[in-house]
């Protein structure tokens, strides 16, 4: 995976930039200055973790031969394998962090993330499911210390969800929950269903970064229109006489989202912009990509939201990851929160994708 000539060519961009940053005529642009002088940090620290790495991967080398050696003196080879305990444990933990370092920083993984489901084909039992991910992915954001605000809930009939929209906040939500975006697959019998046959629903999912200030998403006035209504959810007696709940209309993409779970009227506002603004910045990167045949599009977390990401299937306890052929047979903890190690092997098959984008790129 780490290919020599790609270290090859950072050495030499290092050669460039340092040549550039040495050019007197750079005094007078101290925004390029700026520029380069972040760039040359990123490489000295990538290339410095490189050499560590490869001093270190040599020496492992070396301790295997010597201790697998026949004709090795035994307190030589007594030292070599006592030294190859802890560089089993170092090599690939800085094979690690030279992964990630050279990946191009994403800020909008640290953001906080609008988690969206709506339930899809299979009536009332897929809104039931739509709840049962709502419940998952609250138990697991609780589990990691973030917050889970609600913004809006439709509720069926039967006590599940058609729609539910919320807020999660901790450090790192939407670089986790980015790899949910999809449509997700029930097979179970459903509570609804008498003769006790197995039928097959569906929930979608979307994952959006909250929006930041450096995001610059404006929307002028004459472009909104903005309804207020009685809310209908579980808010109580307050809630459901009250005119607070806010559904605003983006009119030139037809964009809406709204919010009914506080009892100010201001503050559903608030929320029922932010969600407007995730989902606007989501369709102009996402048009953008179009337009330029992004290879961001094809990654996890980034792809075709009407695909079938993942099958949940009841009677065999089994969850299935259909992007990375993983399949676990521990579905009873998977639904009670569970998800570290799905969301763990999404990350690392994304991260070994974008490491090799960015090694064929440079």
């Amino acid at each position: 995976m780490l290919d020599p000539a790609y270290f090859k060519r950072l050495q030499d961009r290092l050669a460039e930039v340092e040549r550039q940053i040495g050019d007197p005529g750079l005094a007078g642009n101290p925004r390029r200055y700026g520029e380069l002088g972040r760039e040359h940090a990123r490489l000295r620290r990538l290339l410095d973790r490189a050499a560590e790495y490869e001093q270190q991967r040599r020496a492992l080398e070396e301790s295997r031969a010597l201790a697998a050696a026949p004709d090795t003196d035994p307190d030589l080879k007594a030292l070599a394998t006592e030294d190859l305990r802890g560089l089993e444990e170092t090599v690939p933990r800085l094979e690690r962090q030279l992964l990630m370092e050279m990946l191009p920083s994403d800020p909008e993984e640290e953001r906080n993330t609008i988690l969206e489901i709506r339930a899809g084909t299979g009536g009332e039992e897929a809104a039931l499911f739509a709840a049962d991910l709502f419940r998952m992915y609250s138990r697991y954001c609780e589990g990691r210390g973030w917050r889970v605000g609600m913004i809006d809930a439709s509720p069926s009939a039967t006590g599940g969800y058609k729609e539910v929209v919320c807020l999660v906040e901790g450090e790192g939500a939407y670089g986790v929950l980015r790899y949910e975006s999809g449509v997700h697959r029930v097979q179970r019998v459903p509570a609804t269903e008498a003769a006790g046959r197995i039928h097959t629903s569906a929930a979608s999912v979307v994952a959006l970064p909250e929006v930041a200030e450096v995001d610059d998403i404006f929307i002028p006035p004459e472009e909104l229109r903005i309804d207020i209504f009685c809310s209908s959810g579980p808010g109580g007696q307050g809630v459901n006489t009250t005119y607070s709940a806010v559904r605003i209309t983006h009119e030139p993409t037809g964009l809406v989202a709204q919010s009914q779970d506080e009892r100010s009227q201001h503050r559903n506002k608030e929320k029922a912009m932010a969600v407007l603004k995730a989902r606007l910045l989501d369709l102009r990167r996402r048009e953008e990509e179009e337009r330029t045949g992004s290879a961001r599009r094809s990654m996890i977390g980034s792809g075709d939201r009407s695909e079938k990401i993942r099958t949940y299937n009841f009677p065999q306890n089994r969850v299935t990851d259909h992007r990375i052929n993983l399949t676990l047979y521990t579905l009873n903890r998977v639904m009670d929160g569970e998800l570290g190690s799905l969301l763990d092997a999404l990350r690392e098959h994304d991260l070994a994708e974008r490491i090799r984008r960015e090694m064929a790129q440079s």
